[in-house]
């Protein structure tokens, strides 16, 4: 998710202190967008973006009114605001991403596919993760029209695009950039870049294995068809790199309003105004009034509904998470902290709670704890969970990254059946989970015999991979269930 205000966590000690109870509402939001569009009475209620709304407000806001009148007013207005931030930030990034069309028609092959995943893991660290993801999954899409076979190829895309490639820079990943704004310096990340390679290398080979088995599983009209389509490749809608680079600039340098200078009554008119924010509409305004309207509206079949999903969804995950966040920062004291810990406590709550301020608790946590090297007066072995914990483990469900659910949001418009909230758990414990073991016990584990523990894992995923690809195609009456990708492959 998208937290770029130099803050600290909402969930800073002092002020309200909250029980576990507090978390039900959020706890509820989450089964409702897990649960709901498998129920018959309830799935097609569940497809209006209105019922998501709703849903989320009646969650949502009873939690508002008790933080602000409990004096926790800061808190909401942060979080409203972060909000505000979020959607900003992802609408003008789709409005972009949307009057972009690859024109041509490449083989949606395996190594089509995979060279595309291969490439959106390097821009996003350079473009960001929702960047990235919202300018290749229409591509992407189109490439793969004629495939009865893609949910896999959105999933991994998930994985790869819209979570664990936007590790290097702090442009990649919102978590990193509030580390940055903390005096991490701009390059540190670099240094993550072994890491970066080993879990992006694994998911791709993983991704080539299971699109090799679901390509040999294909009926032969929809390859044939695939074949005969290809056309070279060509772009339509250039100007808006333009208008992406505005947005990406303006992420990196543009400052936002100072919220701490106007609550204390110190703001100058510079402070007062959100400048960053206002790029991010004028860049999607320009995007939408100049851009070509047939690449936009026909050649990639624009449509606002997904932005609107996540916009009715997240209003409600933002202000009923509050106490979650708040409770988190209560006990985050009590917990077992190393190296390992600090990796897999960030990353298990970055993957149900907004990664950002998850980040920022554990960042200036570290802060008080003993140990050098530092870096921005972090121990660095911790800095390295820390941040690699926020930024894999965010692809763990769709509420995870921001823009895992507007990819997912996008396919289904597309006419994809992506796995429900549940279903994607299935595929990111199969695929995802394993590798982050592996990477946590060969990178940050101090323990030889863990390190020991984790080559031997990364073995036995090479293996499955092997495995993966020698076996037969899927059978033809399994390819009717749903989700039997994620059961069967």
């Amino acid at each position: 998710m998208f937290s770029p205000l130099a803050i600290a966590p909402t969930s800073a000690a002092g002020g309200l202190e909250v029980e576990w109870w507090s978390m039900i509402p959020f706890v509820i939001l989450l089964l409702c967008i897990a649960i709901l569009p498998l129920i018959h009475a309830t799935e097609h209620r569940w497809e209006q973006n209105s019922t998501k709304l709703t849903v989320a407000l009646v969650l949502g806001l009873p939690v508002a009114v008790w933080f602000w009148f409990a004096g926790e007013q800061v808190t909401v207005l942060h979080s409203l605001w972060e909000y505000v931030q979020f959607v900003l930030l992802l609408g003008a990034l789709f409005v972009i991403s949307g009057g972009i069309f690859l024109t041509g028609d490449l083989q949606a092959t395996p190594r089509v596919n995979a060279a595309f995943l291969g490439i959106g893991a390097v821009l996003a660290s350079f473009i960001g993760t929702t960047g990235a993801a919202m300018l290749l999954v229409r591509p992407l899409l189109n490439t793969n029209k004629e495939r009865r076979h893609k949910v896999h190829t959105i999933v991994f895309l998930i994985f790869i695009v819209a979570n664990t490639g936007g590790l290097l820079t702090p442009l990649g990943d919102p978590p990193l950039f509030l580390g940055f704004l903390r005096g991490v310096p701009f390059t540190w990340t670099f240094n993550l870049i072994a890491e970066w390679l080993f879990v992006n290398v694994l998911l791709l080979l993983t991704y080539y294995a299971l699109d090799t088995r679901l390509h040999r599983s294909e009926p032969a009209s929809n390859l044939l068809a695939d074949a005969v389509q290809r056309t070279p490749l060509g772009l339509k809608g250039g100007i808006h790199f333009l208008f992406l680079a505005m947005v990406v600039a303006a992420v990196a340098v543009v400052p936002s309003l100072d919220l701490h200078a106007i609550e204390e009554g110190t703001a100058t008119f510079a402070q007062s105004v959100p400048w960053r924010e206002l790029v991010f509409l004028l860049a999607g305004a320009l995007s939408y009034f100049l851009g070509d309207k047939v690449a936009r509206f026909v050649s990639n079949e624009f449509s606002w509904t997904p932005i609107l999903e996540v916009a009715a969804l997240f209003i409600g995950i933002f202000l009923a998470m509050m106490p979650a966040l708040k409770f988190l920062s209560q006990i985050a004291p009590k917990l077992p902290l190393n190296e390992l810990t600090f990796f897999y406590f960030t990353g298990g709550l970055s993957a149900f709670l907004d990664n950002a301020p998850t980040y920022v608790t554990f960042f200036e946590m570290a802060r008080q704890l003993p140990g050098d090297p530092r870096v921005a007066d972090v121990p660095e072995a911790y800095l390295v969970s820390i941040s690699l914990g926020a930024v894999f483990m965010g692809a763990m469900t769709y509420i995870g990254n921001g823009p895992n659910f507007m990819t997912k949001a996008v396919a289904d418009s597309r006419g994809v059946a992506m796995p429900s909230f549940g279903g994607y758990l299935g595929w990111s414990g199969k695929y995802l989970l394993p590798v982050m073991i592996a990477m946590s016990f060969i990178f940050i584990a101090p323990q030889l015999w863990l390190k020991g523990i984790g080559v031997a894992l990364a073995v036995g995923l090479l293996a499955r991979s092997v495995l993966i690809l020698r076996q037969p195609p899927v059978p033809a009456a399994d390819e009717d269930e749903p989700e039997y990708d994620a059961a069967r492959v």
